[in-house]
């Protein structure tokens, strides 16, 4: 199906945020006004935090790797030693299982649920917490249905999970309620099953999410692998875990979605969580040796902490003040248009920073930025101006979007 394949495409991705970029640019949004001339401030605000975290700029990816690091502790160098006497490849899947599923448990939390690390002491709200809670899940075995490898995640183990063992995973309870538990669970469940029924891209025996590993390695050529190879399998290897989104042909098209000013079909891609993950797996291939490259063909990632700095800090601005007043269905026209604006958005700034800063694409990659800069800024400033730190706009989220 060409639709399909150009719909998963950061291409699409790209060209469709556009068109709605465009329109509010020449003033004919519906929802926002778009001011340019904010450019340079936010670029500035960005670089300040960046320096803040990182003086020397030596930024690391954006991904799911730097949450386990939370509170200053190294869970990832703990995760090292647990997995010594494995092969490289071998580590490689163990760490694909914990990141594929980490970032699929990594939707919004909500403002009151915050996880309590025994193991430090430590507790963390909103996704630092839910990464910590799903690492310790992890190297306790939850995820496997083998007592003696408990640092995996298999199919069997998923479909058979239940809602009051992820509950306590995550100390979810009556008085420390976890946002969207039931749809966690549903999407864990159905990764399950996809598992099974892709034997190719999980492997016919005890199929896992890590063994993605294999089939990325079969893709590479010369040790080198593009990024928009690894987005593609993850889409195709995980379509069929989201319900209730659109479909074309009968192929669920996961994180996309109706606007009327888009032409043609009207369809808007984002993929954001699935980017998300992209990132996240880049590091273990980097481990095995693998160049990952054109990085920036990927978009940032059209979430609340990116589009809550480009409204935070005026870039964009709501043409209704009903549209901050009442939470907003993630289908909605102004979500979609919201998350648009900030895709084409933060490709601006990227390019700001660069020129403010005299660094080029390659020296500091979009996926850099993003962590140094864009959303730490985003959390930064939503936390000087809301209490809570609450995005400006408020989404009604099932725990499968962001």
């Amino acid at each position: 199906m060409e639709i399909v394949a150009y719909l998963r495409s950061p291409t699409a991705i790209r060209e469709r945020c556009g068109q709605l970029f465009t329109v509010a640019v020449e003033g004919k949004s519906r929802y926002f006004s778009c001011d340019l001339t904010q450019l340079g401030r936010v670029a500035d605000y960005v670089i300040l935090v960046m320096r803040e975290q990182y003086p020397d700029l030596q930024i690391p990816f954006h991904s799911r790797w730097r949450h386990f690091e939370a509170g200053g502790v190294s869970r990832n160098s703990q995760l090292d030693q647990k997995l010594t006497g494995l092969t490289s490849v071998e580590k490689a899947v163990a760490k694909f299982d914990l990141a594929m599923i980490s970032v699929l448990l990594d939707a919004g939390a909500g403002n009151t649920w915050c996880y309590y690390e025994q193991e430090t002491g430590l507790s963390f709200g909103r996704s630092e917490g839910l990464a910590v809670a799903s690492f310790q899940m992890f190297c306790q075995g939850v995820f496997s249905s083998q007592p003696r490898q408990p640092l995996q995640v298999d199919a069997q183990r998923l479909q058979a999970l239940t809602e009051t063992e992820l509950s306590d995973g995550f100390g979810a309870n009556v008085d420390n309620p976890l946002v969207g538990i039931a749809g966690r669970l549903r999407l864990l469940q159905k990764l399950g099953q996809v598992l099974l029924s892709l034997p190719h891209m999980f492997g016919e025996e005890n199929p896992r999410p890590g063994n993605l590993v294999h089939y990325l390695l079969s893709k590479s050529c010369n040790n080198r692998l593009a990024a928009a190879t690894v987005l593609s399998a993850v889409l195709e290897g995980l379509a069929q875990i989201w319900t209730g989104r659109l479909e074309v042909a009968g192929v669920n098209l996961g994180d996309v979605w109706f606007h009327p000013d888009v032409a043609d079909d009207h369809l808007v891609p984002f993929h954001k969580l699935s980017q998300w993950l992209t990132y996240s797996l880049l590091e273990p291939l980097q481990e095995l040796g693998l160049e990952v490259t054109n990085l920036d063909a990927l978009t940032g990632l059209a979430e609340y902490r990116n589009g809550g700095l480009c409204l935070d800090l005026g870039l964009i601005s709501v043409k209704s003040p009903d549209i901050l007043l009442q939470p907003q269905a993630v289908t909605s026209e102004v979500i979609v248009e919201w998350r648009a604006l900030t895709v084409i958005l933060l490709d601006h700034i990227a390019a700001t920073v660069r020129e403010k800063l005299g660094m080029s694409a390659e020296e500091l990659p979009l996926v850099k930025i993003l962590q140094g800069g864009t959303w730490t800024a985003g959390r930064k400033i939503a936390a000087e101006l809301r209490t809570g730190g609450i995005p400006p706009i408020q989404i009604e989220s099932d725990g499968t979007v962001f």
